[in-house]
């Protein structure tokens, strides 16, 4: 299986034909610019591209069906609407010439809306001279805002299909206009049908789905898809947006955090996943106006940082995510954006995260006020300890950065944007992907295609130099083992290997850890980060270098810190203390790092199951840039191996199983160690809580 991309040219076709600055932005070199950059990168050709196909009427109808009862009646009239339906009223716009069209566009907020084709009276073309027009222009269809809508909403149920029937593992749908705005009965916002409201009608009617989350990362908030679920509990609609305490577009109360849903469906709105609700399929509202230079967001999100939001959504619903564009108005910032998301959708590891990694107070006071809202909804929630905020939670160096290169008037200075996209090369992948270097035969670990079995080995003479302080823990076998590792180690340093796994005996796996720790510090790692899980301690004789090691040690009983930089926690449970372990403490520290190398290593009586050792894997190659390599002792590889090596290769990881919540110990252990440890590692402050 692979991704879907999900497009067709004639949604290019529709544009303003009046002066509107509001919607000028709205424009077909948005599509054209974001296809023109999966093509330069060759992205395109590693998908499986569908050509977009109308949504019937029926499908739009899952979501539209209500009057439209707030247009005037005059000019209902005035402009011979005979239906008061809204998909009716959508399609008698092919009918319209521009003035009307214009007329009824300024009935609805930051909408336009373009006819088949304009005769030069301004008349619509009748429908032959259009099927003459278009043979000549070489369009396979009318340029009719109607048509390019269905296609939008079709691309969705397409690229839906795709996943649910197992022809793909996810995919993006490109698509104009968005949707995420759209009501039922109501344009709004560029937005005719809502594409992404309408895909998770249709999951749950054609496959009976009954746990859909809808992620929504446009910077403003997706009114019309929280109205279309607002009461229903199989819907968790999560969304997090510019607000500015409602002085934002689109200026709604409703787009706070205290709007939690209504009915049956309190709880399943989130205006800021909890894994807790378990989805079955992840539809993404992926709108891009949030990254740098957009008009509209005036943000700063860097394109890799759309990467580390898809990398992070991967391990929920079987990797099953159907991504649908929603904004995006700055050409290059969209165009590296929408790659970035393509790039990991396909398996690719995410660009290491650049800059300050400390959240601004706003930040804090923002999902502090989402835990508020939802713990009467969610166990989970109920569970934790909010950070508390003060006017000292920042330095003034960490003060949070104002918007980039901004102008006296709102908008982003050119010469400052250049140099930030400049730097976002999307390098090649290495020729190797993942490597193992074991004893154990290729065969016997079942890997995965396209995971090569290590032959190489760094010269012995180098590697008995290496072992020399532990020689009394390397038997001669043990050496031939650690030669190769340390020629794996060297290709992933090289970047000619992504990354790859290692098995030693049970005696020289610390030993071997040692040496690789010192490896990567003699060829200039910056920082190495370590993730020791059972009974492997932290080497006496490693100096702390200047902090260029951060050591974690999973074992135990009790949580300890020994210094900012190294500490230990037992091992939770359940799978609820484990998702708590990992979101709330790994990953922050991993990204507050911002390690070169991570070294996982599993030691004797490591005692992580096949899912957990998959999931630790698989989370620990976004801050890294993939960069990992996993340490095992031999007694566990067979059990680990494949999956090991699906989750390094950018395989979505096996369900850990049925949901337990985290035991009172384990959430003591994890607020012990992050009350302690919050004043070094800031991004601990905004972890997630305790399932």
């Amino acid at each position: 299986m692979g991704t879907a991309l999900v497009y067709h040219e004639d949604m290019t076709a529709t544009r303003l034909l009046w002066d509107d600055p509001e919607c000028e932005i709205e424009c077909p070199e948005r599509l054209t610019a974001a296809l023109d950059g999966l093509r330069q990168r060759g992205l395109e050709e590693r998908c499986l591209c569908l050509s977009a196909c109308e949504a019937s009427e029926e499908e739009l109808g899952l979501v539209h069906r209500n009057l439209c009862s707030f247009l005037p009646v005059l000019l209902v009239a005035c402009l011979l609407i005979c239906s008061p339906e809204y998909i009716a009223l959508v399609q008698k716009t092919q009918t319209l010439d521009k003035e009307e069209l214009h007329a009824l566009s300024k009935q609805y907020d930051a909408v336009y809306f373009h006819p088949p084709f304009l005769l030069s009276s301004g008349k619509p073309a009748t429908w032959d001279k259009q099927v003459r027009t278009q043979a000549q222009l070489g369009h396979s269809g009318t340029q009719d805002t109607f048509h390019c809508a269905r296609l939008a909403a079709g691309a969705a149920l397409q690229l839906v299909d795709a996943v649910l029937t197992g022809a793909v593992h996810n995919g993006l749908a490109l698509v104009r206009p968005p949707g995420h705005h759209s009501q039922r009965a109501a344009a709004n916002g560029f937005c005719v049908f809502n594409n992404v409201a309408i895909a998770a009608k249709h999951a749950k009617q054609k496959y009976g789905l009954q746990r859909i989350l809808i992620v929504d990362w446009d910077v403003h908030h997706g009114q019309g898809i929280q109205y279309i679920f607002n009461d229903d509990p199989s819907v968790l609609y999560f969304s997090w947006h510019r607000y500015e305490h409602g002085s934002f577009w689109p200026f709604l109360p409703e787009s706070d955090a205290d709007a939690v849903g209504q009915g049956r469906g309190q709880g399943f709105t989130v205006n800021l996943p909890w894994n807790q609700f378990d989805p079955e399929l992840v539809l993404v509202s992926a709108g891009f106006d949030s990254a740098i230079g957009d008009p509209e967001g005036q943000m700063q999100a860097t394109p890799e940082c759309f990467a580390h939001l898809t990398q992070l959504l991967q391990v929920l619903a079987g990797g099953r995510i159907c991504a649908v564009l929603e904004g995006g108005y700055h050409l290059e910032s969209l165009a590296q954006s929408v790659c970035m998301m393509v790039q990991t959708l396909l398996g690719d590891p995410t660009p290491p995260l650049l800059g300050l990694m400390v959240p601004c107070q706003s930040a804090l006071e923002s999902i502090q006020s989402v835990q508020t809202a939802q713990a009467p909804h969610w166990t989970s929630l109920q569970q934790n300890v909010a950070p508390v905020l003060s006017s000292n939670t920042h330095s003034p160096e960490e003060r949070s950065l104002p918007l980039l290169g901004e102008s006296p008037t709102g908008t982003v200075a050119e010469d400052s944007l250049s140099p930030l996209l400049d730097r976002l090369c999307l390098h090649p992948a290495p020729p190797i992907c993942t490597a193992v270097a074991s004893t154990v035969p290729g065969a016997a670990l079942c890997l995965p295609p396209g995971v090569l079995h290590q032959e190489g080995s760094v010269l012995r003479e180098e590697t008995e130099a290496w072992a020399r302080l532990h020689k009394s823990r390397f038997q001669d076998e043990d050496l031939a083992t650690l030669g190769k590792i340390l020629c794996l180690l060297d290709g992933i340093m090289d970047g000619q290997i992504r990354n790859g796994i290692a098995t030693t005996t049970a005696l020289a796996t610390a030993a071997t850890l040692d040496v690789l720790i010192q490896r990567c510090l003699a060829r200039r790692a910056q920082r190495v980060l370590c993730v020791a899980l059972g009974q492997l301690d932290r080497p006496l004789d490693l100096a702390d270098d200047g902090r260029r090691i951060l050591w974690l040690n999973i074992q135990g009983k009790e949580a300890a810190i020994r210094s900012m930089f190294h500490f230990s926690t037992p091992l939770p449970q359940t799978s609820g203390g484990f998702l708590s372990l990992i979101l709330g403490l790994v990953l922050p520290l991993a990204y507050g790092f911002q390690p070169d190398m991570v070294l996982m290593a599993l030691g004797p009586a490591h005692g992580l199951q096949n899912a957990q050792a998959a999931l630790l894997a698989a989370m620990l190659r976004s801050p890294v840039g993939g960069r990992i390599l996993a340490v095992v002792e031999e007694e566990s590889i067979l059990l680990l191996a494949r999956s090991l090596a699906q989750a390094l290769h950018g395989e979505t990881p096996p369900s850990l199983g049925p949901f337990s919540k985290a035991s009172p110990e384990e959430i003591q252990a994890l607020m012990f160690l992050k009350a302690r440890l919050e004043a070094r590692w800031k991004l601990l402050q905004v972890a997630a809580p305790p399932p």
